[in-house]
């Protein structure tokens, strides 16, 4: 019997091997047209509309975020017929960025890691990568402001978000009885400071550029840790002495894929805007007024020095719908009518999936 089924699987294998080819051929034909007609490869709405149509079609056992799963390497080997991807991202290999590019673009695109976020900017700015990926807010520690900061007087555009849980684990080479340091990124620190007073208490905790360079420390100095991925644990051959040690169960970053396209509308999209209002009383108030009276939902709001003139500041709005939907499009006009300024930094397809 179990070798009876073991063949119908062998022969399903092969079914589907070969679909999965014939299907790469008509992506060989569409890359052809594509490059004829100067249009990206990578296609922010139809990646959210194809996976949105395989959900709809699986109808079990296997779960969504198995089909996901697939379905993004799949793609990956996809667009890599087309045109193989080259994306930055902020930090060295294995930190959580990484594994977010990872996420979202699968392991047949090319990876270059990034020592800052501003060098993630520039590389998409000057095209000597496709992508970038940044960190944007994370929902313990809240917004990443280096980030905001680029975001006010870049070229480029946000085509894409990326949800992603957030695990955090303590690798070292030794029992957590013998730990005596502690390694990892200052956000990081942040986000696990109740497990480590409960558990590591007295023991010293000291920051690192990133959580991947804790991990390299951690790996060559005796009697310490670090606070890391798994993948850190894998490249550093270090064990996982506790795993998910984050304070908050949810604990979940967003990142923001730049680009140079603006993604068309789906009906599902998220729009971020930066502006500047002239400084009179209630003008912040006023300035969210549209949005109310057209009834979009705002979804994050941060304000960060301007760093021209004391006291003036830029605002950073996410909210629900493309700018080119009608309420939107109504709201961002009543809008510039107040503002010094109002800059539409990319609407893009609205991630409901956490990776």
């Amino acid at each position: 019997m179990l070798n009876e089924l073991r063949k119908e699987i062998d022969q399903i294998d092969e079914k589907i091997v070969k679909l999965i080819n014939e299907r790469y051929k008509h992506v060989i034909e569409i890359g052809h047209l594509k490059q004829r007609t100067s249009r990206e490869i990578y296609v922010p709405e139809r990646e959210k509309a194809l996976l949105g149509r395989l959900e709809k079609l699986n109808k079990g056992p296997m779960s969504p975020q198995a089909l996901r799963a697939i379905y993004r390497e799949v793609m990956s080997g996809a667009i890599s017929l087309e045109k193989p991807l080259t994306i930055g991202f902020f930090g060295p290999e294995a930190s959580f960025t990484h594994l977010a590019a990872l996420s979202k673009f699968g392991h047949c695109a090319k990876y270059v890691p990034k020592s800052g976020i501003s060098d993630v900017f520039n590389d998409v700015e000057t095209e000597r990568i496709d992508y970038g990926v940044v960190p944007i807010e994370n929902s313990t520690e809240g917004a990443v402001n280096h980030t905001l900061d680029m975001l006010v007087n870049s070229s480029a555009k946000i085509c894409a978000e990326i949800n992603t849980r957030i695990h955090h684990n303590l690798l070292a080479k030794c029992p957590m009885s013998k730990i005596r340091k502690v390694y990892s990124h200052a956000q990081i620190f942040g986000q696990c400071r109740s497990w480590l007073q409960e558990h590591l208490p007295g023991v010293e905790t000291i920051e690192s550029s990133s959580s991947t360079k804790a991990s390299k420390v951690a790996a060559e100095e005796k009697y310490s840790a670090a606070i890391s991925s798994t993948l850190a644990a894998e490249l550093y051959k270090l064990d996982i002495v506790a795993d998910n040690i984050e304070d908050n169960a949810d604990n979940t970053t967003r990142f923001l894929v730049l680009g140079w396209q603006e993604p068309r509308p789906t009906g599902d999209d998220k729009t971020s805007i930066c502006y500047a209002i002239k400084d009179r009383v209630g003008a912040l108030y006023d300035s969210l007024l549209p949005f109310k009276n057209e009834k979009v939902t705002l979804t994050m709001i941060e304000s960060r020095p301007s760093k021209r003139r004391n006291w003036e500041y830029y605002f950073f709005l996410d909210f629900h719908g493309h700018h080119e939907d009608p309420a939107p499009q109504k709201a961002l006009k009543k809008l510039k009518y107040m503002c010094q300024f109002v800059r539409i930094l990319g609407s893009y397809p609205r991630s409901r999936d956490i990776l």
